[in-house]
């Protein structure tokens, strides 16, 4: 009888474990902010800024973590993450990350740069022939490019590529008719359409925001054997314990899934709902670029191993990232001659890119709160994140409000920042 009434207890034992375990999966750990430094009641001024976009209808709800020293002191949920079913937004929460993708698919390249099965400098052609024979574009005549564009070039998006939306060149005009981004194409097709349409500007010479990680997400396929799914899955998310992270959301994670709303001044119309998305089967093109879906609680894992310098597990034993490639990855690459981070007339000033993250290089009017070193970028439905290496901070804000806006940034970020209160 006590042998049995051991065994019994020890299985509950264990299923309160697992059941602890799938938790913390979901949910850090939170400590008190003081054990790393920040002042809660400063850091309060956030819940406040949260609740007033929320009542200014600039979103829905919306999820705020903000670590330090390797340590999550503040994570909050606020609003509604479908405002018709009255659904309150959660910690676990599942959105579309879009362009937060492009950090991993970066990531991915730079563990087979350092294997050795990929190489900055190899020309695109060496993994996409179509890339063999492409041509810069004249209004004169096409010409051949003065050397050809590489993978380092696909990183930090100087290889000529555009995206064709956000501009009417002559190339976003023939990428727009080649229908670039396809959701009918493959990876393997998608590579093979940009690599025969022509390039917009001299290799290196430019900075212009593209599809470059959508033809990387192809290079990645090619340089490993494996689908980008594949390689995604066994070399990144399950080694982070990134469990909601994928092209896809299972049925059974669906009423976790939020809904993707448009913002016209004060209106809020969703646009793509958990019960009819096309998020719920499996993408036919799995975009490098933007197609990944993740939860707060994921991305950090993975934005917390590239700020460990590429390190993860309990005490960092484990490495996915050389630290010359996270180095890379976080200091600005772009040559002189390609300038700054710009969208169309917008430039934003001492902002450069590094290999996978855009990077604050020196202060301007642009961003103001912002603080030389910063990497990070965002996502298509407003979701942003980003780490301040001086400060060991790592600050991630997810909600699903399009178009792009930078208004929970802004609203957070001086906030953040003040409420830093020791070393």
């Amino acid at each position: 009888m006590n042998r049995q009434f051991f065994v019994r207890r020890l299985a509950l034992f264990m299923l309160v474990c697992t059941s602890l375990a799938i938790a913390d999966d979901r949910r850090p750990r939170v400590v008190a902010p003081e054990r790393v430094g920040l002042s809660a009641e400063k850091l309060s001024a956030v819940d406040t800024a949260m609740k007033q976009l929320i009542a200014d209808s600039k979103l829905p709800g919306g999820v705020v973590l903000v670590a330090r020293h390797g340590q999550v002191a503040y994570l909050k949920s606020f609003g509604k993450k479908d405002v018709a079913g009255d659904q309150p937004m959660t910690i676990d929460t599942i959105f579309r990350i879009y362009s937060m993708s492009k950090a991993i698919t970066s990531a991915a390249a730079m563990i087979l740069v350092d294997e050795g099965k990929l190489a900055l400098d190899d020309p695109i052609a060496k993994y996409i022939p179509e890339f063999k024979d492409v041509q810069v574009y004249k209004d004169s005549g096409n010409v051949a490019p003065t050397r050809p564009p590489t993978v380092r070039d696909l990183l930090r998006h100087t290889a000529g590529l555009t995206y064709g939306v956000f501009g009417n060149s002559a190339v976003d005009q023939q990428y727009r008719a080649a229908g670039v981004l396809s959701p009918e194409s493959t990876l393997t097709e998608m590579g093979a359409t940009v690599g025969g349409l022509p390039l917009e500007y001299q290799p290196g010479k430019g900075w212009k925001y593209s599809v470059a990680s959508d033809v990387l997400g192809r290079v990645v396929e090619v340089a490993s054997g494996k689908t980008l799914a594949e390689f995604f899955q066994t070399r990144i998310f399950e080694p982070l314990g990134m469990v909601d992270s994928g092209f896809f959301v299972p049925a059974e994670k669906l009423d976790r899934f939020a809904t993707n709303y448009n913002r016209s001044g004060q209106i809020l119309t969703p646009i793509d709902v958990p019960v009819s998305s096309t998020y719920r089967t499996p993408a036919k093109l799995a975009s490098g670029g933007g197609g990944l879906v993740s939860t707060i609680a994921d991305y950090y894992r993975f934005l917390q191993m590239v700020a460990n310098g590429g390190t993860y597990g309990a005490q960092g034993e484990k490495r996915l990232l050389s630290e010359q490639s996270v180095q890379l990855m976080t200091t600005n690459q772009l040559p002189e001659e390609a300038g700054w981070v710009r969208f169309g007339p917008q430039i934003r000033r001492g902002v450069g890119f590094g290999l996978g993250f855009s990077v604050r290089a020196e202060m301007s009017a642009w961003d103001p709160d912002g603080r030389v070193g910063e990497y990070g970028w965002g996502g298509a439905a407003s979701t942003h994140y980003w780490v301040s290496p001086k400060d060991d901070l790592i600050v991630i804000t997810m909600e699903q409000v399009m178009p792009y806006s930078f208004s929970t940034e802004f609203a957070v970020k001086k906030l953040i920042y003040d409420a830093i209160v020791a070393p």
